[in-house]
């Protein structure tokens, strides 16, 4: 991965593009998206290891390959692609991080790349991995029993079982710490009752991670295996944002669990945060992937789009917008780079988490936006991939927390004080 001044290519396609897609009319297009060398401008690939820039490589030739030319369709029709998975379980990537039970095992660092790379290609499909892997995988891989591990997460890893986590209620999303869901004990089994809400791969999943109050008052996790009588998940429909994942509302009515599917170490909502970690520091590094495929593609666009004459390259404002979101690109790179460098040395803590996300999210919708309007006209339909880009940067920025609960996060932190629950005068 080299930085460039030369013309930009990707996924083996010419400068000058083709014949666009039939029914929006015959217009030239850039490549579909830019090569690596053009946002790699500090050349930070170069402190990867040969596996990793292998690894790389793979995933994004998949995303180039298998996921783009189709993923536009599914978004508009709101549908997920599952012929997809088999596919996707060809890369061994599932579970990230989680060592051994056939899951990849990777570093923190290696697990970011791939992450990168999913969501540089499509934020449905690495948010499908990420609730699979980072939320469902790391559930039981974090909290489960050693039985647990060795019954769930094998076919998990080869993507035979589908995973979910259904942690957000109705009412409860920001304060989820407060969730109704309950569970009571009736012999050999927990009996759920409650509600979930926007619980990605819910409406097929084969196994959904259920976060239940129990009796003593506390947070627990439970493995509700797809077809348990009680069990209803309803798609949500009339997204704008993440078309393709398939978000549930869920509704809990008696579901009997058998005693061994509750996790053996989750005992309090602290357990639950061991996950939500891992799987924010996953988030952030989407924001990132997104944020490449807006400036890779406004770079390719604007040296080809020609106006009164010149490319719009040659315009000192297009060169001025495109040099402020390669910086901020470089500045989340190098940020998250050394945050995972952090994590692999055992020293991490939610608030570092929480600033990336926080950050990265927000730098991450502006690029796409910038990257919309110089696009103009071409910027709000699905061939060029920046309108999907731009729609679904909103429910990265929304889920996992907002920008203003990692800002608390944080500002708690650095200050001392906690200011989450506001508090009338005087009190």
């Amino acid at each position: 991965m080299k930085a460039t001044h030369g013309a930009a290519a990707g996924s083996g396609q010419s400068l000058l593009g083709g014949v666009g897609p039939a029914g929006n009319g015959h217009v030239v297009e850039p490549p579909v998206l830019g090569g690596p060398e053009h946002s790699d401008y500090y050349l930070l690939g170069d402190l990867l290891t040969d596996e990793q820039q292998t690894l790389r490589h793979k995933v994004r030739d998949f995303m180039d390959q298998e996921v783009i030319p189709i993923i536009n369709p599914y978004w508009e029709r709101a549908e997920f692609p599952h012929e997809l998975v088999p596919k996707l379980a060809q890369l061994d990537i599932a579970g990230f991080q989680l060592p051994g039970y056939g899951s990849a095992g990777m570093s923190n660092v290696t697990a970011g790349i791939v992450i990168l790379e999913l969501a540089r290609g499509d934020l449905s499909i690495s948010t499908f991995m990420g609730v699979h892997s980072a939320l469902a995988m790391a559930s039981i891989g974090l909290l489960g029993s050693e039985e647990q591990k060795q019954r769930f997460l094998p076919p998990m890893a080869r993507l035979e079982k589908i995973g979910a986590f259904g942690l957000t209620e109705p009412a409860h999303g920001t304060d989820v710490v407060k969730l109704e869901t309950s569970a009571r004990r009736d012999g050999d089994s927990y009996v759920l009752n409650g509600h979930k809400r926007w619980i990605g791969n819910a409406t097929f999943a084969d196994y959904v991670i259920i976060w239940a109050r129990g009796e003593d008052g506390h947070v627990g996790g439970y493995v509700v295996e797809k077809g348990t009588p009680g069990f209803d998940a309803q798609v949500i429909t009339g997204k704008t944002a993440l078309r393709c994942v398939q978000n549930a509302q869920i509704t809990l009515t008696d579901v009997r669990v058998p005693a061994e599917n509750r996790l053996a170490g989750g005992n309090t909502f602290r357990d639950t945060e061991k996950v939500l970690l891992a799987s924010r520091f996953c988030v952030a590094w989407e924001s990132i992937g997104a944020a490449v495929a807006g400036y890779e593609t406004a770079l390719a666009y604007a040296k080809q789009r020609k106006q009164f004459g010149m490319p719009l390259a040659a315009f000192q404002l297009v060169q001025y917008r495109l040099a402020r979101m390669l910086a901020d690109i470089t500045d989340m790179v190098c940020m998250q780079y050394r945050l995972s460098q952090l994590l692999d040395e055992g020293k991490y803590s939610m608030p570092r988490v929480a600033l990336a996300k926080m950050h990265y999210t927000e730098r991450a919708r502006a690029i796409l936006a910038d990257a919309r309007d110089m696009l103009g006209g071409n910027g709000i339909i699905l061939d060029y991939h920046v309108a999907r880009h731009l729609c679904d940067i909103e429910a990265i920025n929304t889920y996992e927390g907002t920008d203003t609960v990692q800002a608390l996060i944080v500002g708690r932190d650095i200050t001392g004080f906690n200011a989450f629950v506001p508090a009338a005068p005087g009190h």
